[in-house]
């Protein structure tokens, strides 16, 4: 029997793993989308995807509750696989297709800020002092990524870009609002979104009219890690530290380490100019992250 150091130990290497892969797919997108368009990127990974967990869910005995919990309520279950992963990736794609990783990345780190505003809209929680203290240096780190640190000429390099990146904010923000009360297995709730989506993303192909005869062994590869490990696996693997950790904060803070991680290889790998702007803007970002999760007083 695991004593606890050991398992705490454990909830840290699946933490480590699922933020070193993490870190790896802006590489991965960048490299799919030089093959395929963000349509064809996001039904071929998701097919993957519904692959991969297809299986972990048969391994783990819960694949036979995949009818009983959609049929329990269809229409929410349709709503959340429209919101993610349909239009969600879909539209990081082409935020990807538009911009250099190493801008697209950070800006879409600032999902958790975008999520605090959202769920005092719609779930009513209140805004505290810091959470505004925090909303303010995630925007301005925001600004200063996208104008590349020219804030008083507002010039973006792709305007379209960049509204999409911050518009896949708010999808993320609102599918995690959704799922707030929502009480079936996590890893039945993602292949529910994955195989409700995929008519959706078959379609748009299908509509597209696109050729795949051109696409190398290269693209697949990449496009297949993309399925694995962005949409299936990592997921998984980060379920699990936390289910293992009795320190959630320990093992969350770990993905703090990814951005910079991933801005090391975009370098590395694709050559991409790594402006200082971006790692100054991305600081704002995880400093406004960190701040809201800062207990400043014990009462609470």
């Amino acid at each position: 029997m695991k004593t606890p150091a050991n398992t705490e130990r454990s909830a840290l290497l699946f933490g480590l793993a699922a933020v070193l892969l993490w870190s790896t797919v802006a590489t991965a997108f960048k490299i799919t989308l030089s093959e395929f368009t963000p349509g064809q990127m996001l039904f071929v990974a998701s097919v993957v995807s519904v692959l991969v967990l297809s299986v972990i869910c048969a391994l783990k005995g819960t694949l036979r509750q995949l009818t009983t919990i959609f049929l329990s309520n269809p229409l929410y279950f349709l709503l959340l696989g429209l919101i993610n992963p349909f239009a969600y990736y879909l539209i990081l794609f082409k935020a990807y297709d538009l911009l250099p990783a190493s801008q697209a990345q950070p800006l879409n780190y600032s999902w958790a800020i975008t999520l605090t505003l959202m769920a005092a809209v719609f779930l009513g929680q209140k805004i505290r002092k810091q959470d505004w203290l925090a909303c303010a240096l995630g925007y301005l780190g925001v600004l200063v990524i996208a104008t590349k640190g020219d804030l008083l000429a507002l010039s973006f390099e792709s305007p379209l870009g960049v509204g999409l990146a911050l518009l896949s904010t708010l999808l993320w923000a609102s599918y995690w609002i959704l799922n707030a009360k929502n009480k079936a297995d996590p890893i039945i709730v993602v292949l529910l979104g994955f195989m409700v989506s995929l008519p959706f993303s078959a379609t748009l192909v299908w509509y597209e009219g696109i050729q795949w005869a051109t696409i190398s062994m290269k693209g697949w590869i990449a496009v297949s890690y993309v399925g694995l490990f962005e949409m299936g696996i990592t997921f998984v693997l980060w379920l699990t530290a936390l289910k293992k950790t009795s320190n959630t904060a320990k093992v969350s803070n770990l993905i703090f380490l990814s951005p910079f991680i991933s801005l090391i290889l975009l370098s590395q790998i694709l050559g991409e100019i790594i402006y200082p702007s971006t790692i100054i803007g991305l600081i704002l970002i995880l400093s406004g992250l960190i701040v809201q999760q800062i207990k400043w007083n014990n009462k609470s």
